[in-house]
């Protein structure tokens, strides 16, 4: 039996100075806050992301984000995806993809009469930062307020992993603050305990600061706007009040309760709560809905909820140790495996498809890219917590309506997932993105892994309420497969996973051929368990699919020129790997291939999911040393920061929760194998690893 809460312990984060790109979350996967080294967001402009790109430095912003709050900016035109189609040629005749976009525009550029549409398409909906709650201080009465963290002494910030609780403490003007920050495990509410004697000198006080939304391309507000939005107070009545915030069309409440102190409005926007006491209780509550004005400050309910909800996630489900290890680099995998458990649980279990850096900050406007959904979630039920999975699967049926509405379009039968959208589901005009098909199994094989962790009466709910979902996902891949010269492929225009070939032109991409007749496997499975036979018109486009092209031996990325680059993603190994065995697939071949890209590929233009790709490549062709080389390459987009994460482009995108999701996945083959597997087939047999381990299950 593992001592869980001991493996946990070993890695609660402690940071002693101020390091804009350290902020720590608190959050339940629909409701995060990120806070700065205070354990609140009283430093704004040291973590800016935005200043920090343009002078070449790593900054993650602090911001208050959730899965339901979003925006969209007021249009001059009720533009549609209509207005962003060009028509492409195709064996099922002309047909229109939303396709025009320029991504320059995004970044101030000017935008002409032929993207405008798109481009606001692309960028609306975007989430929304529902707020920031700080502190001010100042050296005396009516000085400035604070602005450098550099003047604070004797700084000491520690995330407790096994209860949630962030605790800050430093000294400042010659008083001690300490601070405790914990979220609501079932709410948007956050709560704070404030102790210092500088709130009652006067020094030291909570601010509340309200912003318009921005729709750059990673910022969550926009302070230079405030004649754009409102704030409305609703009382106080005791120590509680509400404000109504309204933007354009979007409206949401934040209720604001404390435990003692006053409450004074700096402007429209900006509040602040002052105590004559050494000590303060703060709780925020954001909502989309008006409940009953609250009445009191709830942090020891909070605080214990917190306690309890994590207790209970780290004793659930899977657990590995790695104590007694002699390879050297057995530690840092524990730490990072420990840290992503948390920021995933943070920021991927929520009720709709995360974002790339989830609710700590925005990217591509805060939308979700269903691309990276599996890397996200697929862990949650490879390490038995299926329940933090199946939270964002109902919301796949709430968009069955524009997914089928984008097949028809496109003459096709069934649904066509999109690639990069916000909660309704529309797609957002791209170059890129409106060709992608690799997301389209993904809701497939996620259910099956739900189905897999499921008991009997689970499995069963399971199967009738994804029922129509599956099948019509399936029906789509298998129209989508055009039929010529004897064989199914994957036809023009498409863009494989790794997303730097001409859409027009390529044909048959290795893992995308293996990802579509495993797909189609997954819904001829789910169509036996629900007593059907197997459907013939699957099953001959699964027998017919195009082989992928090899080059000299080896698998190309694609079957049309140029057949194969050596940078970006390698995502030709995902076909075994990612994917279980198919009849596509060469074990010897796969072998050779990924002997050719381990040596040949330029590492420094991968991706963080990409590792643990080649991790799990490695350890399906019976190459665990290569699977631990893998997962631990040293090269810039494999670094796990104190915090867990892991920068890919600076502050472009200075976290990428995919490298955490994707480590997990990859960790949990590694050690519960697949179906036929040993255990801990991914890890060497030589003496250098000691796993101890429990909770795992196969793959399939």
């Amino acid at each position: 039996m593992i001592d869980r809460e001991a493996v946990v312990r070993r890695h609660t984060i402690e940071l002693a100075e101020p390091d804009p790109a350290l902020p720590l979350t608190v959050g339940n996967g629909d409701f995060a806050y990120t806070a700065d080294i205070t354990g609140m967001q009283t430093f704004p402009g040291f973590h800016d992301q935005v200043s920090a790109h343009r002078s070449g430095r790593l900054a993650v912003d602090t911001a208050t984000l959730t899965t339901w709050g979003w925006h969209s900016m007021p249009a001059s035109e009720a533009w549609g995806l209509a207005d962003a189609m060009t028509v492409h040629q195709s064996a099922r005749g002309p047909v229109a993809y939303p396709d025009k976009f320029d991504m320059m525009a995004v970044f101030g550029g000017e935008i002409t009469e032929e993207f405008r549409a798109g481009t606001w398409l692309h960028v609306n909906p975007h989430r929304l930062d529902l707020g920031r709650i700080g502190l001010v201080l100042r050296t005396s009465p009516g000085a400035a307020p604070e602005t450098d963290p550099a003047a604070l002494s004797g700084v000491r910030q520690r995330l407790d992993l096994w209860t949630g609780e962030l605790s800050s403490a430093f000294t400042y003007a010659g008083h001690e603050v300490r601070i405790s920050t914990v979220a609501d495990p079932d709410q948007s509410r956050v709560a704070f305990r404030i102790e210092s004697e500088l709130l009652a000198a006067g020094l030291a006080s909570v601010c509340l600061r309200f912003p318009y939304p921005s729709d750059g391309f990673y910022q969550t507000a926009d302070w230079t706007a405030s004649d754009r939005h409102r704030t409305a107070l609703e009382g106080p009545a005791g120590n509680a009040c509400r404000f109504h915030r309204t933007l354009d069309e979007t409206t949401y409440t934040a209720d604001l309760t404390w435990s003692t102190g006053t409450l004074e409005a700096e402007d429209q926007h900006t509040y602040t709560l002052s105590s004559d006491g050494s000590s303060i209780d703060v709780v925020i509550a954001f909502g989309p809905d008006v409940p009953a004005l609250p009445t009191r400050a709830e942090f020891e309910t909070i605080r214990a909820a917190s306690a309890s909800f994590w207790e209970a996630f780290w004793r659930s489900g899977a657990a590995v140790d790695f104590t007694g290890s002699t390879d050297p680099r057995a530690a840092e995998l524990e730490r990072r495996i420990v840290l992503s458990q948390y920021l995933t649980a943070v920021n991927c279990s929520g009720t709709m498809p995360p974002q790339e850096t989830g609710l700590v900050t925005n990217s591509w406007h805060g939308k979700s890219h269903l691309e990276m959904h599996w890397w996200h979630a697929a862990h949650f039920a490879a390490w038995g917590r299926p329940e933090l999975l199946e939270r964002s699967m109902d919301w796949y049926l709430s968009i069955m309506g524009e997914a089928r509405a984008t097949a028809r379009r496109q003459r096709y039968e069934g649904v066509r997932w999109p690639k990069q959208v916000g909660p309704d589901g529309r797609e957002s005009p791209s170059e890129i993105g409106a060709f992608l098909i690799w997301q389209q199994p993904h809701p497939l094989y996620l259910l099956e892994l739900l189905y897999r962790r499921a008991d009997a009466a689970a499995g069963e709910k399971l199967l009738l309420r994804f029922a129509d979902l599956v099948a019509q996902t399936a029906r789509f891949m298998a129209s989508f497969a055009e039929e010529r010269d004897g064989r199914f492929h994957l036809a023009a225009p498409l863009m494989p996973a790794q997303e730097f070939y001409t859409a027009g032109s390529t044909e048959d991409p290795t893992f995308e051929l293996a990802y579509w007749w495993w797909g189609l496997e997954v819904a001829q499975l789910w169509r036996e368990r629900l007593g059907l036979e197997r459907d013939q018109g699957l099953r001959r486009v699964q027998d017919g699919l195009a082989l992928p092209h090899r080059v000299d031996g080896v698998y190309s990325a694609i079957a049309t020129e140029p057949y194969l680059r050596r940078d970006d993603h390698p995502s030709l190994l995902c076909a075994l790997g990612v994917v279980p065995a198919t009849p596509l697939i060469d074990p010897r071949v796969m072998a050779s291939t990924f002997k050719d890209v381990q040596g040949s590929w330029d590492w420094n233009t991968a991706w963080g999911w990409d590792f643990p790709v080649m991790a799990m490549t490695a350890a399906r062709l019976g190459r665990p040393d290569a699977a631990v080389d893998a997962l631990l390459m040293e090269t810039p987009k494999n670094q796990f920061l104190a915090t867990g994460h892991s920068p890919q482009i600076g502050s472009f995108l200075p976290i990428y929760l995919p490298s955490n999701g994707a480590l997990l996945a990859a960790v949990s083959l590694m050690i519960g194998g697949w179906d036929g597997s040993n255990a801990c087939p991914g890890f060497p047999e030589d003496g250098t690893w000691t796993i101890a381990h429990e909770g795992f299950s196969p793959w399939p």
